[in-house]
């Protein structure tokens, strides 16, 4: 494990998708409002980090992994302190885009007790996310330097068909495009080397239902999905049910979680996808690749927020001989 983790800090990752602010607000609740059945919530103070494709790159860094974002976020406040973040991690952000008639795409949550009692979106429409013909075109040669390429998609705006389309005739082949989905109608593309839904968007983009008291249907998941996606490699999150693992459009594989408690599943997804992305790109075989990435996570649902995964907390996890 060691190995594989000192070879993914030599590796340089491009990270392109939505750039969004993570904000917390911590404090106490012990009455209701008299003006509505609410809570009152006195704050102590307030938290700001990295989330969505800045979260990835934020993962990325802790692995020591060279990683650059390409995005959008506005000439605000919230894009100053996104910015502030990145930098402070050592995230280049030269092909981010600051924008000054968009508003930085920030997720508040109001944690009372270390329980999220609600949250708040402040964001525009899609569209005025999109990247630029002249921006996507810039991405050739960051691609060409880096030696994996992650699609954070949290349809936002910035991941779209034609840019997914674009990005892989970019690559090289055999290069890592990795792609995390938010399914929808107007989302279309085939063949990426890796794809890393949750539970419920893994349904989705298979056509089927979720079913109350019935186990995740894993392999018609997989079939339906490397059927009209044919991705090389599938991983499915389950939260605190682990990982599915399919390759090639065979049967699923699920791998148990390697969580000891679960406190905060915010950005458990950023952290898989980082991490398996970078771990097929060291040049790690899938199921290698997945054991560290259940590792990750199995660290970050431990913290409350949205968090990263440091190589010695990785390993304080793995097994011996590991």
């Amino acid at each position: 494990m060691q190995q594989l983790l000192d070879a993914i800090a030599r590796l340089r990752v491009l990270v392109v998708g939505d750039l969004m602010l993570d904000h917390y607000v911590w404090g106490d609740a012990s009455r209701l409002s008299p003006e509505a059945p609410v809570p009152i919530v006195k704050v102590g103070h307030d938290t700001y980090t990295a989330g969505g494709a800045a979260n990835v790159a934020a993962n990325l860094r802790e692995l020591g992994v060279a990683t650059e974002v390409a995005g959008v976020f506005g000439a605000d406040a919230y894009g100053r302190l996104l910015q502030a973040n990145l930098s402070e991690r050592g995230v280049r952000c030269d092909a981010a885009c600051c924008c000054e008639s968009v508003a930085t795409i920030v997720k508040t949550r109001v944690m009372c007790r270390n329980q999220q009692l609600c949250r708040i979106d402040r964001e525009d429409a899609p569209e005025v996310y999109a990247l630029s013909d002249a921006a996507v075109d810039a991405l050739r040669a960051r691609i060409a330097a880096s030696d994996a390429v992650i699609l954070s998609d949290y349809a936002k705006g910035v991941v779209t068909s034609e840019l997914i389309r674009r990005v892989q005739g970019m690559a090289r082949p055999g290069q890592i495009v990795a792609l995390d989905p938010k399914p929808r109608p107007d989302l279309h593309f085939t063949r990426v080397a890796l794809m890393t839904p949750n539970r419920s968007e893994a349904l989705q983009l298979a056509g089927l239902s979720a079913t109350e008291g019935k186990a995740f249907p894993g392999s018609d998941v997989a079939a339906r999905i490397h059927e009209r996606f044919a991705p090389e490699h599938l991983v499915v999150t389950l939260g605190a049910d682990g990982m599915l693992l399919s390759t090639g459009g065979r049967p699923g594989r699920h791998l148990a979680t390697a969580a000891r408690e679960v406190f905060d599943v915010s950005g458990a997804g950023d952290t898989v996808i980082a991490t398996l992305a970078a771990a097929l790109a060291a040049g790690a075989d899938i199921e290698r690749a997945v054991s560290l990435a259940n590792l990750a996570a199995g660290v970050v649902v431990g913290k409350l927020g949205t968090a990263t995964a440091t190589p010695a907390e990785i390993l304080a996890r793995a097994p011996q001989g590991g």
